[in-house]
């Protein structure tokens, strides 16, 4: 074993730079903001100003750890356990049952003695390790229509079983959505990719029409209710839409250039968890649109490198590897950004690197250490 990850340690003398600091620069943008939008919260319930920064670092810090472990580890050495690592992730969302802890209203975490971890975390890393190694294994076979099914059903079982056992919405679709780009880029059967996304269309179509016909208080579920309130905008505040619709004060308080940093209102309690989902509106509030389409620019950038990297990939499991970290990315991020700009109904998603969260950071960072590898691995003409 200790010879095996020695040798998958070696190298071509190739590192991707430029991916290594742009994380390194939003792990710090994420903090500077995580202690500005989270200081006041933070004295008020807790008396101490820099306890959500301090939490955060402490994972960062660990996170970078996994990176770097991750990044040493050759693209091969975790092919031979991707069976292995795909049925731990899947089988940890059941422990929800006897070791859930329920926070917020919601049991998604899994508590271990003083720990806590979201299992919907860990899935999404198992699914793009699961579908890339298939994806290889199969070979001409996905390109046909039933090896493309049966390996989407690799990752929407998982996030079905996401849905059922946490209630977690917006996790199941973002595996649902991570299993459909990595499936499309490795067997681009165009015909029957567009006929499924029309499919979608279609149901969404019928589902908006649905709500549009439904008043807020007989929309019966949460998740309904959400959809009613969207359609209706803020012309009815109700608690579905509370938080969205004071997060767009703050984007529009914030004007081009922004209050300045720290010198954001809503974050003083009128936008509920604006460390978490709602960071992206405090950022707009304080660095102004400018600010926040520097933001974007950066995970841009991000995915260029991703492109980059996946293109001159050594093998194709290396390459889909890539490609699922930069779907799960550009899904995460075009999520919340729509979200917390009313484009589409509000659902809990977490911007990358920068909301408040440990499970989740620790899950991209282990991502990016592996993407990191791959590029170690380029050969250089």
């Amino acid at each position: 074993m200790i010879d095996k990850i020695r040798k998958g340690i070696k190298g071509n003398g190739y590192f991707d730079y430029s991916l290594f600091f742009i994380i390194i620069f939003m792990l710090c943008f994420g903090l500077v903001m995580l202690y500005s939008t989270s200081s006041y919260t933070a004295q008020i319930k807790y008396g101490n100003g820099a306890r959500f920064l301090i939490r955060q670092l402490v994972f960062d810090v660990a996170g970078v750890g996994v990176m770097l472990f991750t990044c040493l580890l050759s693209p091969s050495f975790i092919k031979k356990f991707s069976n292995y690592i795909y049925l731990f992730t899947v089988l940890s969302i059941f422990l929800v049952y006897p070791l859930g802890v329920e926070l917020n209203g919601a049991r998604r975490w899994v508590g271990i003695g003083p720990m806590t971890f979201q299992p919907a975390e860990l899935v999404k890393i198992g699914v793009i390790i699961i579908i890339a190694f298939l994806a290889e294994k199969m070979t001409r076979k996905i390109r046909t229509f039933k090896g493309s099914i049966g390996l989407m059903f690799c990752g929407w079982i998982p996030a079905g079983l996401v849905y059922i056992c946490t209630e977690n919405l917006s996790s199941a679709l973002i595996i649902a959505g991570i299993t459909f780009i990595m499936v499309f880029v490795a067997s681009p059967n165009y015909k029957g990719y567009l006929a499924f996304i029309a499919f979608v269309a279609v149901v969404v179509i019928g589902v908006i029409a649905y709500c549009k016909t439904l008043d807020v208080n007989d929309a019966g579920t949460f998740r309904v209710q959400r959809v009613v309130t969207w359609l209706n905008g803020d012309t009815t505040i109700t608690d579905e839409n509370f938080q969205v619709v004071q997060g767009l004060y703050a984007i529009g308080s914030g004007g081009l250039f922004g209050k300045g940093l720290g010198k954001s209102v809503q974050k003083l309690g009128f936008v509920p968890e604006a460390e978490n989902d709602m960071i992206y509106t405090i950022i707009c509030e304080e660095l102004g649109i400018i600010g926040g389409i520097s933001v974007i620019l950066l995970f841009l950038f991000m995915i260029w490198r991703f492109m980059i990297i996946s293109t001159n990939a050594s093998d194709l499991f290396s390459s889909m590897v890539v490609v699922g970290v930069m779907a799960h990315i550009s899904i995460q991020v075009i999520l919340n950004i729509a979200v917390v700009t009313a484009s589409i109904p509000n659902t809990g998603v977490t911007l990358p690197f920068i909301s408040y969260g440990g499970t989740s950071v620790l899950i991209l960072l282990a991502e990016m250490g592996m993407v990191l590898g791959v590029s170690r691995r380029i050969k250089i003409e």
